[in-house]
């Protein structure tokens, strides 16, 4: 990935076993890194990121599997967690604002608590809320639903909306995402950045409006006992179409955040 100190990089990044597919505007710009849905590739920003424009310095890369992404022995959260580190390293980027939908704002989220110091803030696009489906219920219920998507997934895999991976281990991703949201309200209780959601109001694959309504409901506590975390904006569109048709406000949220950072910079 050799490119100059301004020019547009694009290129494989190798990491432990496997090789992510990475994306750099470069220049001078505030850095943005983009943080994906659970199987999606970084294809969905693409809005976002010309709503923002060439002001920012817009980083994303597809995880493991995902994407042009290679296959990987390790798809776990944690995984998920150090490819950041090896993300920032290899751009050099200090201090980024982490913009994730979905499985990618519980990574934002997660990465944030751990580097307090390091991380301008988070947007968090539907996703990042203390509730899931926990139990043996829940993941048989998961279970289920991605048996009966197991010939589905190929046919989606290449509009970036699933993964090189088998329908068990679809399902095991979701199980464990689901397990990691549900006792999330502790690191949104630590994070001490600015951390601003953009919420979808509609239904969603796999949830109908009931629930959807439950579990964004779930951030009502977090929102009174942590003033750095604020909704921006609740939308119309559902979990899956937020980044196509509300673009504009998942860009204005990370307008809002870069400028509350300002706001505490010395």
């Amino acid at each position: 990935m050799t490119a100059s100190a301004t020019s547009p990089r694009t290129g494989m990044l190798p990491v432990d076993d496997t090789a992510l597919y990475l994306t750099d505007t470069r220049g001078p710009g505030r850095p943005v890194v983009y943080l994906n849905g659970s199987y999606a590739d970084h294809r969905p920003w693409q809005p976002v990121i010309a709503e923002l424009g060439a002001g920012w310095r817009h980083i994303t890369y597809d995880e493991r599997a995902r994407g042009r992404s290679r296959r990987s022995a390790d798809y776990s959260f944690e995984a998920c967690v150090r490819d950041i580190d090896a993300v920032l390293a290899a751009t050099g980027v200090d201090r980024p604002l982490l913009v994730g939908w979905s499985y990618g704002a519980a990574l934002a989220a997660h990465w944030a608590d751990r580097n307090p110091d390091r991380v301008v803030g988070v947007v968090a696009v539907d996703g990042a809320i203390p509730y899931g489906l926990t139990g043996e219920e829940g993941r048989e219920r998961i279970r289920r639903l991605f048996r009966r998507m197991r010939l589905l997934l190929p046919l989606v895999r290449p509009l970036g909306k699933a993964a090189r991976m088998t329908a068990d281990q679809h399902a095991d991703i979701n199980i464990e995402a689901n397990e990691i949201n549900a006792a999330i309200a502790p690191v949104l209780d630590r994070v001490t950045c600015p951390v601003r959601y953009v919420l979808a109001t509609g239904a969603s694959l796999g949830g109908g409006q009931e629930e959807m309504e439950l579990m964004r409901a779930a951030l009502d506590p977090v929102l009174a006992r942590n003033p750095d975390i604020r909704v921006s904006a609740k939308v119309p569109s559902n979990h899956s179409h937020i980044l196509r048709k509300d673009f504009r406000a998942v860009a204005e949220a990370v307008r809002q955040t870069a400028a509350a950072d300002d706001q505490r910079t010395p």
